[in-house]
């Protein structure tokens, strides 16, 4: 029986080996961007299975977007926390990312032994095209959910401003936007104390704190060990790099992307500003999160820069350790604050925060959209500056009409015929082998 039929009863949670194929299952569904693996996630647990409740699923899912890094992840790991205990988190968590983490090592391999032959180049031209109407979509769709009252759409507009002229740090943005959510919601009325729906009881601390502890070890002491053993190496840099990013980046793939495209091409040199996009376009194509992006960056970091190395066997070592960095922070927060956000169920302050975080993020996304235009529909940019203003200028000698041509068959696609992500990025990738063929790019 459901548990959303036994309300006010004791709930029988699944056991461990069902909930491990229910979240196997949830994983291999798992493509389209966060969005779309909230949405299986809520239809298999909520409305099928019924082993958690509509308010507990939300709580759950505000509370992970209020922290750094993959919500979606993040929100697989609390309720696999709260359906089996630590067991269960790590078994949901864990699985969530497994297919992303084979996938997109599987295609950074391909992209960097054949990325440069022609064919699979016209490939990732069309797939670039595709992921560009993909994140203005994002934009769009946030922003309609976000920006409802004034205070938002005025965090969201100072965000872009911010990043997009000052170059203001990510992190500082979205720190100065959770502030302000908190100082708004002052004052807001609480639903503590009702009952969940589900009747689902919260896991015992001790084993959730036990296990945050030594997700915080598994994460920090490669970092030090590196810092010490290798310092300056590229596998130290990309150990400090995404671990940073792994504690300030709120807002998922699409605002962590915005901070890693500014530092892995602008500041490290580690990719040029299309293959970004490249990127974008596997992890947009294959299962688990969208931030496994991250996993082709350290890729293609380490094996441009391999010291003595061979080059696949140390982009194979770049990117798993930045998967580990990316990872292992998520266990943490959720191991370590799950505990104490289940006392707090009803509690305004949580969503204050969010609401204005989701806003600056809308800012920060549009900021990506145009960076990636940018740097797409245009061969060459330059960068004109007085005082703190800093503004990224197209060359428009270097227009590309191919490029521009395929995006607008892209927006087409997604916005006037309702085409999904997969879908339109197949068709994308088609038109750019056409486009080779035809002598156009």
């Amino acid at each position: 029986m459901g548990l959303g039929a036994m309300t006010g009863s004791e709930p029988n949670p699944p056991a461990p080996s069902e909930a491990a194929r229910t979240w196997a299952r949830i994983a291999a569904l798992s493509f389209g961007g966060p969005a779309g693996q909230i949405a299986v996630m809520h239809r298999i647990l909520v409305e099928e299975k019924r082993w958690i409740g509509e308010r507990r699923f939300l709580h759950a899912l505000n509370f992970c977007m209020l922290l750094p890094g993959p919500e979606a992840q993040q929100l697989a790991t609390y309720l696999g926390w709260l359906l089996n205990g630590t067991r269960g988190g790590l078994i949901a968590g864990g699985l969530f990312i497994l297919p992303g983490l084979l996938s997109i090592m599987a295609l950074s391999w391909l992209y960097a032994l054949h990325g440069e032959a022609p064919l699979v180049a016209a490939i990732f031209f069309g797939l670039k095209a595709g992921v560009l109407a993909i994140v203005l979509q994002a934009v769009i769709r946030l922003g309609r959910r976000a920006l409802g009252g004034w205070l938002a759409r005025i965090v969201a507009v100072v965000s872009f401003l911010s990043i997009f002229v000052l170059d203001v740090p990510f992190p500082v943005i979205v720190i100065g936007a959770a502030l302000i959510g908190l100082l708004a919601g002052r004052g807001g009325q609480s639903r503590k104390g009702e009952p969940d729906e589900d009747g689902l009881k919260t896991p015992p601390m001790a084993g959730a704190l036990f296990a945050g502890c030594l997700a915080l070890l598994a994460w920090l002491v490669p970092v030090v060990l590196l810092a010490l053993f290798v310092p300056g190496t590229v596998f130290d840099v990309i150990a400090r790099f995404f671990s940073q990013m792994a504690v300030v980046t709120f807002g998922g793939a699409y605002a962590a992307l915005a901070w890693v495209a500014q530092e892995a091409v602008a500041v490290q040199g580690w990719l040029r500003p299309g293959e970004m996009l490249d990127g974008l376009g596997l992890a947009e194509t294959t299962p688990g999160p969208l931030i496994m992006v991250l996993q082709f960056v350290g890729f293609l970091a380490a094996f441009r820069d391999a010291g003595g190395l061979p080059p696949l066997l140390a982009g194979t070592l770049g990117g798993l350790l930045a998967t580990w960095v990316t990872f292992a922070p998520c266990f943490a927060w959720i191991f370590l604050c799950a505990p104490w956000m289940e006392r707090l169920r009803g509690s305004v302050a949580p969503a204050a925060a969010l609401s204005m975080v989701t806003a600056a993020v809308v800012g920060v996304i549009l900021n990506l959209a145009l960076w990636f235009a940018l740097h797409s529909l245009f061969g060459d940019v330059m960068l004109w500056q007085a005082g703190p203003v800093r503004l990224t200028l197209p060359v428009l000698v270097s227009f590309v009409p191919s490029f521009a041509a395929l995006t607008l068959l892209a927006l087409g696609l997604i916005f006037w015929r309702g085409v999904g992500i997969g879908t339109t990025l197949g068709i994308m990738a088609v038109a750019g082998v056409l486009l080779h063929l035809a002598g156009l790019v």
